[in-house]
């Protein structure tokens, strides 16, 4: 057994079982009849069955659904990859998290309109919660983070997914996407998880500059005018402050993936910074690894911070939040902002809470869309200027 074959993608060879295992399974059939309810499952499985690789796939189904999202649930969905000087490379796209499918999904679906190769997607055990959930995601080039874990099951899965993600970009040239933290941030402040460079420096050669080098790292920033699941991120920042110990549970999950795939998004930009080998190059090597961490993280966040593309309810969401002299109001115009709070007014109205708290859900709502406004400014990325 190859020690990678717990979480690692499927080999193309494999695809004939795992798609017989997929039709056979009753729950699989009705997720499919939800998603494409005109196409009847006989004839749905007949082309799967055609699949050769998981390219195919990808260009037979996942290529053509997600088209079909970015025309039904956004405003329009584009990409500026033009720091890429190399575009032959394998890269670690490492962004901001908005969405548990579609920030992965509608970034390889520009990477091919470029072009370029689909990527290898980082996921985390705790969303397939369901088998075929699992083998779907595998045969779209996933490959597994393993979470809830004990602290030593934790370091040698670490040191596996550390091993892998090297070996693909390395030996295989096949790109990858990793969230630049665990989970999505709830209140749109984006900062990059040292643990996550910790893992992704526990393999390679050379020490951590060099290992962190070989994995070509370019920092990528999502934009999306509208979050669909702010709601559902306000709705858990009460419950957690109301009660402490609260986690949310699989079908919350499923409701947040089902939320955010079909939601409406507005205009959605993706904006891939240059690799950052050329500034982990001129760090000190004797830098204690702690701020030596800390350091690619300011790096990794003020790339990402600066290529936000800013919407104007970001800057309406800033004017609000301060409710004082509006200093952002050159940014929108007085439709724009009736337009916003009218938004803001609808989503807190879908927030079902038995001690519903408007003053906080409203506060926390209009934080998810000013963050990247504030984040934008302090990486010296300038909004104001037209």
């Amino acid at each position: 057994m190859n020690e990678f074959d717990e979480i690692r993608p499927y080999y193309d060879e494999e695809l004939p079982q795992v798609f017989e295992e997929l039709i056979a399974d009753p729950d699989f059939r009705r997720a499919v009849a939800v998603v494409l309810p005109d196409v009847p499952f006989e004839v749905w499985s007949q082309q799967m069955r055609s699949c050769r690789t998981k390219t195919e796939f990808q260009k037979t189904f996942c290529y053509g659904l997600l088209k079909h999202l970015m025309c039904q649930a956004t405003a329009g969905t584009d990409i500026d990859c033009s720091a890429l000087t190399d575009r032959s490379k394998a890269y670690t796209y490492v962004s901001n998290h908005r969405d548990i499918v579609l920030d992965s999904g509608f970034l390889s679906v520009l990477l091919v309109e470029q072009g370029m190769d689909t990527v290898e997607i980082a996921i985390g055990d705790n969303l397939l919660i369901h088998p075929w959930i699992k083998k779907l995601v595998r045969v779209n080039k996933s490959f597994i983070v393993q979470r809830a874990l004990t602290m030593r099951q934790m370091l040698q899965s670490s040191a596996r997914l550390s091993r892998y993600m090297h070996h693909t970009i390395v030996q295989r040239g096949q790109s990858i996407w990793i969230a630049q933290r665990e989970g999505r941030a709830k209140d749109s402040d984006d900062r990059t998880q040292e643990s996550v460079l910790k893992m992704m420096a526990m393999a390679g050669e050379g020490d951590v500059v060099d290992r962190l080098m070989e994995m070509n790292v370019v920092p990528t920033a999502i934009s999306y005018e509208y979050d669909p699941c702010d709601y559902l991120k306000a709705r858990e920042f009460q419950l957690k402050r109301d009660c402490p110990d609260y986690r949310k549970s699989p079908a919350d999950d499923l409701l947040n993936m089902q939320t955010g795939i079909f939601g409406y998004k507005g205009r959605v930009h993706f904006q891939v910074a240059s690799c950052i080998n050329d500034q982990l190059a001129l760090l000190p090597r004797t830098l204690p690894r702690t701020e030596l961490f800390a350091r690619v993280a300011a790096l990794i966040d003020r790339r990402i911070h600066a290529g936000y593309r800013l919407y104007p309810g970001n800057y309406v969401a800033a004017d609000l939040l301060t409710a004082g002299t509006p200093r952002f109001a050159s940014r929108y115009t007085p439709e724009e902002q009736q337009q916003f709070s009218r938004y803001i007014d609808r989503q807190l109205q879908r927030i079902e809470l038995p001690a519903k708290d408007e003053t906080f859900l409203r506060q926390k709502l209009l934080q998810m869309y000013a963050n990247p406004l504030f984040n934008a400014l302090a990486s010296g990325q300038n909004p104001l200027q037209p």
